[in-house]
């Protein structure tokens, strides 16, 4: 999947207000060198002071921590579990470390732009499960899902950007058809990403279910939310179909698929989409867990202490949506589409 040749960087960054009150904001512009539109529900640009990218130790080349989530429940029944409780503290982890929520397409794209000092994080929820969404009878999110406490992070911590990316199956958040749930999301924000209509091995179908079930799903999405477009799919079990060019893109039933961003289920964080070795075909996520349990070397807290040294490698922003900055000796480890945007110091 090719992320462009040239282009400029463009800038649509959630206003400031809207941070500071908590706001689920549109999606924040960014770096891009390609033509790429604008993420969902762009907010108006906002100007940000220049700041020197030695004094903030700017490295956007940089890794990227993508974090993956399944059910909040009060009880986890697997690994993948957590409770309303860990996701919290995690979130305010997250806001303490200087970490900004961006959405997968945003990422995979490279429209990402955070102030100076900060670091880009990808929220990602599978399945599309009522413990991550479900509305009221007063229409707003219910406080105890994985939404209404990401909502409650960011009025709690200003600068904070409450967004995720909800990478959804048939039935979402067992509203049929998804129209009150889809819209909601979109309207505040968070990103829809396919997850097949059935959560379907891709790597035991035969090419024409791939499609199928990518595209049939792509369909529903958007009869949802008409005038959506679906920029990003993670792998259920984190399979690649045969061949794997068939998650990129296909068409099945009149419905054509065309994806930004391929997520895994992976065990460490993510190259930054400006750096050579980034493939956007295979994006790795990291599990949520604590520091304890089965594989906790490949999850997030591991990973988040990590990231945290010195010797972490982190993606640290510049705050600069123009430039792309980063220690001189990491020169080489450009994209050759990004290096007219390049400012090593």
């Amino acid at each position: 999947m090719s992320m462009g040749k040239g282009g400029t960087r463009l800038a649509a960054v959630l206003a400031a207000a809207s941070v500071a009150a908590g706001a689920c904001g549109g999606s924040q512009g960014a770096h891009t060198a390609g033509d790429h539109a604008p993420a969902q529900g762009a907010a108006a640009p906002a100007k940000r002071p220049q700041v020197d990218p030695a004094k903030v130790r700017a490295n956007e080349l940089g890794r990227v921590p993508v974090l993956m989530y399944h059910q909040i429940v009060p009880k986890p029944a697997t690994v993948y579990d957590r409770t309303p409780a860990e996701l919290r503290a995690e979130l305010d982890r997250l806001a303490r470390e200087g970490y900004v929520p961006i959405t997968a397409a945003e990422f995979a794209a490279g429209r990402i732009d955070v102030p100076a000092g900060r670091h880009p994080v990808v929220l990602t929820f599978d399945d599309s499960t009522i413990s991550q969404f479900a509305l009221g009878a007063d229409g707003r999110p219910r406080p105890d899902t994985a939404v209404g406490i990401l909502l409650d992070a960011g009025r709690r911590h200003p600068g904070f950007r409450p967004v995720a990316t909800m990478f959804v199956n048939g039935s979402p958040f067992n509203d049929p058809g998804g129209r009150r749930t889809l819209s909601w999301l979109h309207r505040h924000g968070f990103e829809i990403g396919n997850h097949t209509s059935t959560h379907a091995n891709l790597g035991s179908s035969s090419a024409a279910v791939v499609r199928k079930e990518i595209a049939g799903n792509q369909k529903a999405i958007t009869e949802a939310v008409p005038g959506m477009t679906v920029r990003t799919l993670a792998l259920p079990f984190g399979i690649k179909p045969r061949p794997p060019a068939l998650a990129r893109h296909g068409e099945s039933g009149g419905v054509r698929y065309d994806h930004q961003g391929i997520f895994l289920v992976g065990s460490n964080p993510s190259p930054s989409p400006y750096d050579a070795s980034f493939d956007p075909q295979n994006i790795p996520r990291i599990r949520s867990q604590g520091p304890k349990g089965q594989d906790a070397k490949f999850a997030s807290a591991h990973w988040l202490d990590q990231l945290d040294t010195p010797e972490g490698d982190r993606y640290t922003s510049d705050g600069d949506p123009s430039k792309i900055s980063y220690p001189r000796a990491a020169t080489t480890q450009i994209a050759p589409a990004w290096r007219k945007m390049a400012r090593p110091y």
